[in-house]
């Protein structure tokens, strides 16, 4: 949890918001089916439901009040992977610094799976 403070206040951020933040903004993206997760019975990775996003995105808090965000994502078939992830860090880094007034020190993507058909 991350606490803004003003003349007025604080306001504490909690990881889930930056969690749904994150999550959202990267599945609006071009080419991203969805968050993903690993299953542990079978190794598979699945496509999560939207109530179910935050089993694929990771907020790491640092001390000098930044975060780091990792994403585990599954793309449609056939896209530009490159363009895919770097389209992804900047939605993910502006959407959470404008929503949240927090920096973000590093959106890290890792595409787990690709969906064919």
């Amino acid at each position: 949890m991350i606490r803004h403070k003003n003349d007025n206040g604080s306001v504490n951020v909690s990881t889930n918001v930056y969690v749904d933040i994150a999550g959202t903004a990267a599945t609006n993206c071009f080419g991203v089916k969805g968050m993903a997760a690993r299953s542990l019975t079978d190794g598979v990775y699945h496509l999560l439901r939207k109530e179910s996003m935050a089993k694929g995105v990771r907020v790491e808090f640092h001390e000098d009040d930044t975060i780091s965000i990792d994403l585990h994502i599954m793309v449609d078939n056939g896209v530009n992977l490159n363009a895919v992830g770097t389209s992804i860090i900047s939605e993910v880094r502006y959407v959470v610094t404008k929503c949240t007034n927090t920096q973000v020190r590093a959106v890290n993507v890792y595409i787990d799976s690709m969906m064919i058909g």
